[in-house]
């Protein structure tokens, strides 16, 4: 059985992952409902892939938080329990994540075998890259995408498909969350 791989991201309505200038976490559009979703998606098991970038913003955004800070919102922190697979060819261990495993290499050829090999499904968080090059591989099941009501025009950083090859996309699941964020969940084909 192939384990089912997620790309799960959040986005400005103009693609972009974040936002420079004074935008906060979450743009500030975050609610009771975002956070409780996010947290029951975390709470199932599963194995966490990140990109060497992505991981080195997380460990450093964790460390430099407290507890009560927004980074710390419960989902994140179940998150970081989950097992974590880090792919790199830059970084060395051992890794500031409680149960990550540090594989260096290819990413489409590392996250080939996790998903023979993986007994619960695969997520990843970020890392826009890597998952550019995992779908483009067709490895990507599932894309999932956390819309904010927000335009970045100005200050947006790092465009979530930016340089990604075309796709068409099947919607498989949509909700609104605290009547302004919007997910969607697709299907991803490669454009003939």
């Amino acid at each position: 059985m192939t384990a089912t791989y997620t790309f799960d991201v959040f986005s400005s309505l103009d693609g972009y992952g974040a936002a420079g200038g004074d935008w906060a976490g979450y743009w500030g559009k975050q609610g009771p409902e975002l956070l409780d979703h996010r947290l029951a998606l975390y709470r199932e098991e599963q194995r966490m892939v990140f990109g060497a970038h992505t991981y080195r913003t997380f460990a450093r955004m964790l460390a430099a938080s407290t507890e009560e800070s927004e980074v710390r919102d419960p989902w994140v922190t179940r998150m970081r329990g989950l097992p974590a697979t880090v792919v790199s060819t830059t970084l060395e261990g051992p890794l500031d994540w409680p149960d990550a495993d540090l594989v260096s290499g290819d990413a489409v050829d590392i996250v080939a075998r996790l998903k023979e090999e993986s007994e619960v499904p695969l997520r990843s968080h970020g890392s826009l890259s890597m998952n550019r090059a995992l779908m483009a591989a067709g490895l990507v099941d599932r894309v999932q995408v956390t819309l904010f009501p927000v335009i970045t025009g100005r200050t947006g950083l790092d465009p979530v498909f930016g340089g990604a090859a075309d796709f068409d996309l099947e919607l498989l699941e949509h909700r609104t969350l605290d009547g302004h964020i919007q997910e969607l969940v697709y299907r991803p084909t490669p454009h003939a």
